[in-house]
């Protein structure tokens, strides 16, 4: 994929707001607006932007308690586990990472009770083996 140096200033201010008009961006980026549009068509088509999201305000997530789980499970146990903590909508994203553990799932609860219930879920699913959990205390940096 070819992308520009206009194409990764175009990504980034729609990650800052992916609801800009395209005149506002085209302003933003010193170009016209068919430009700004032709530029976000192909992006789209390449694949690129795979679709446009929902980022939640600080003042909601404020209130919840997110933590990382560290999971190791056992050998050829990969699909069965991932497709279990798919079904858990508090399992907000999950990683396949290198390491002594095999995945890290990011989850989301209102209280730190809930919290615990879904860590002790989780450790029950077939295949996984032991979990590691750190709450996440705040966010210095997301993009």
């Amino acid at each position: 994929m070819q992308i520009t140096g206009k194409d990764r200033d175009l990504l980034a201010l729609l990650a800052e707001n992916a609801r800009l008009p395209v005149a506002t961006l085209a302003k933003r980026l010193s170009l016209s607006r068919t430009t700004v549009q032709a530029r976000l068509e192909r992006l789209e088509r390449q694949g690129v932007i795979a679709g446009y999201g929902l980022r939640l305000s600080e003042r909601y997530t404020v209130g919840l308690v997110r933590a990382h789980v560290l999971i190791t499970i056992a050998p050829k146990a990969l699909s069965q586990v991932a497709s279990s903590l798919d079904k858990i909508q508090e399992v907000t994203t999950l990683h396949s990472v290198s390491g002594s553990f095999d995945l890290i799932a990011i989850i989301t609860a209102p209280s730190i009770a809930e919290l615990d219930q879904l860590i002790d879920q989780i450790g029950t699913i077939d295949g996984v083996e032991r979990t590691l959990s750190s709450i996440i205390l705040s966010t210095r940096i997301q993009r």
